[in-house]
């Protein structure tokens, strides 16, 4: 839980798990390149993510490692594109940590 609650407390990382809680209201459509599926499961494209936030692609990209390290987000690359979503069975597992053991 350490690495989580620190992963949490940059304010932007904080911001693109709350922006991708509803993909489709913060980011604009996404797909559409050859070889990407129609269903990329509420996926969020990189560009898209780091365009909304006003970040460096290398500040993108050091953010979602972190989130994903600890569990948060799941990624899937289809060509050069990779896409991020939350992982809502350990966002679930968060909650009932802090509403239980806190």
């Amino acid at each position: 839980m350490t690495e989580t609650f620190k992963a949490l407390s940059n304010p932007t990382r904080l911001r693109i798990l709350m922006w991708l809680k509803d993909p489709e209201a913060n980011f604009p459509e996404q797909g559409g390149h050859p070889g990407v599926p129609d269903d990329l499961k509420g996926g969020v494209c990189v560009g898209s993510i780091r365009d909304k936030a006003g970040i460096s692609q290398s500040t993108a990209s050091q953010y979602l490692d972190v989130l994903q390290r600890c569990g948060l987000l799941l990624s899937e690359r289809h060509g050069k594109w990779t896409y991020f979503r939350r992982n809502e069975e350990a966002i679930a597992e968060l909650a009932r940590f802090v509403g239980g053991e806190l």
